[in-house]
């Protein structure tokens, strides 16, 4: 497992979980389009990065599936006043992929988990956004994993 490879799987996903919002596809078919025609190919004169397809698809169903338990804790993450449902789409996604990794994917690091999705939401905001995916996943993982934060706090 390459961590680039992993980075352009966490790309695909907040790709893919977009594209199933707006076109209203399925995880199955979302999978089937990624993996044949977008991941590792160049579409519109732009390259997309390989990705660690197993990672891939254990994120993108994950999210899916997990998404009950996630959106909550995002709702309770963000400022009030601004709950997830109002938040842009692509920004929403990138949340919900972080959350799902900082909740449910505990091999994963913390600080790992949402350096890369801070890192995805540089790829399409230039503003604000990538500091309040930061701000929103870090609360997200005081409650998901405070004891690992604790630790790394007292190591660190």
């Amino acid at each position: 497992m390459k961590p680039a490879e992993r980075s352009g799987a966490r790309l695909a996903v907040v790709q893919a979980l977009y594209d199933m919002e707006i076109s209203g596809k399925g995880v199955v078919d979302a999978l089937a389009e990624f993996e044949t025609f977008w991941i590792g190919a160049e579409v519109d004169e732009i390259k997309h990065p390989p990705a660690e397809t197993a990672f891939f698809r254990d994120l993108l169903r994950g999210v899916v599936e997990q998404q009950r338990a996630i959106d909550p804790q995002l709702d309770g993450a963000l400022s009030s006043g601004w709950p997830l449902k109002r938040i842009e789409s692509v920004l929403r996604a990138i949340l919900r992929a972080g959350a799902y990794e900082l909740m449910f994917r505990r091999d994963v690091p913390v600080r790992v988990a949402i350096s890369e999705y801070v890192d995805v939401a540089h790829s399409f905001y230039a503003g604000d956004e990538p500091g309040l995916v930061n701000a929103v996943l870090d609360r997200v993982a005081r409650t998901a994993r405070a004891g690992e934060l604790d630790g790394a706090a007292r190591s660190g």
